[in-house]
């Protein structure tokens, strides 16, 4: 049975890095038979400057009742200036949909695209698992007295029980599922006593319905430290909002930076979205020169969600290939356009198939 697709490219370099990550999913639908129909919306900044609409009354609820997935850009324009429009649609999406898990692959394709001297595939390869609904991104706090001298800001960060115990279930079961051997806490509670302290009751409860695996814990300065260091030594990571946030970007650094970082938010079991983790880059909109690997490689996540995972390694065979050609964009040392490494990949998709 066919699955259906919501297609909501953003704003800036998301139009053309999502509409390569079509063309490869439309790639592997033909090679693989998925069956996969894919419906485009046009919810972004255009949208909200010429209607003032973000997300359309009633779209959460159809998302939910009629598709099975969703792919996004990114969002952002230089015309909105408070961003209203991203924060009211992603932020929208990922707290109306219950997206509590912000998945982060942090995975070398070739030694040559690592910062790290004498680093292999083989050991950079694990996954951050980031809590997405609470932490210190919910938005409790005020200013009072602002713009005086005795100016004070109030930044709360919101932990519940239920929120992490469900997320640390979460990377537990990913690292069972997928061959993994050790789930590491990353957290700051040494310093900060309450959230993070809840944090470590809670991982070490639900450590123990997980014998076969390793629990460990590390404070997130030295795990930035370790990431470094010694990537090999890192398989899952689960985090707060805001950690997970710092060192997936830091991960992305060591597989050759935000042009291929693909992200899932994910509720498991029902509908989730998908998304490249870059930005809009405006300079760089329009331009035929964004990397679209992270958006192909999300597409390929997406892809292992819905249950084909041969199809899912087909998608990152064919981008590892188009790296080994040197069929890469200028951030990686290439001279091809977006649409031409699009055009790549999906070419080597068919050629894997035959």
């Amino acid at each position: 049975m066919g699955k259906r697709i919501a297609v909501i490219p953003g704003d800036g370099i998301g139009v053309e890095v999502i509409r390569e990550a079509v063309r490869v999913l439309e790639a592997v639908n033909e090679v693989y038979g998925l069956g996969l129909e894919m419906v485009s919306f046009d919810w972004g900044a255009e949208k909200y400057l010429r209607e003032g609409v973000t997300l359309p009354e009633g779209a959460v609820e159809m998302l939910e009742r009629e598709y099975d997935a969703i792919l996004a850009g990114a969002f952002g324009d230089p015309r909105v200036p408070d961003n209203r429009h991203a924060r009211e649609i992603l932020l929208g999406l990922r707290v109306q949909l219950d997206l509590y898990v912000n998945l982060r692959p942090v995975k070398l394709l070739d030694e040559r695209l690592t910062p790290l001297k004498g680093r292999t595939p083989e050991e950079i390869n694990f996954v951050i698992v980031r809590e997405n609904t609470e932490g210190a991104y919910v938005d409790i706090g005020g200013v009072f007295k602002k713009g005086t001298p005795e100016e004070v800001a109030l930044q709360h960060e919101l932990t519940t029980r239920r929120g992490t115990e469900r997320i640390i279930v979460a990377a537990f079961e990913y690292a069972r599922t997928h061959g993994r051997r050790r789930v590491t806490l990353v957290d700051k509670s040494n310093v900060l006593r309450y959230g993070h302290g809840l944090w470590q009751r809670v991982f070490w409860e639900v450590a123990e319905r997980y014998p076969e695996l390793d629990a460990t814990h590390q404070y997130v300065d030295a795990m930035a430290l370790l990431m470094v260091q010694d990537p090999a030594s890192c398989d899952v990571i689960v985090t707060t909002n805001m950690f997970g946030d710092i060192l997936s970007d830091l991960g992305a650094a060591l597989i050759g930076g935000l042009g291929l970082a693909p992200s899932g938010n994910i509720h498991p079991g029902r509908i989730s979205l998908f998304e490249p983790v870059h930005g809009t880059a405006p300079a760089l909109a329009g331009k035929n020169v964004a990397n679209p690997m992270g958006a192909i490689l999300t597409a390929a996540m997406m892809v292992e969600y819905l249950g084909e995972a041969d199809a899912a390694r087909a998608i990152e065979g064919a981008v590892v290939e188009a790296i080994r050609r040197g069929e890469v964009t200028r951030d990686l040392g290439g001279s091809l356009s977006t649409e031409a490494v699009g055009r790549a990949i999906a070419a080597h998709v068919r050629a894997r198939a035959g």
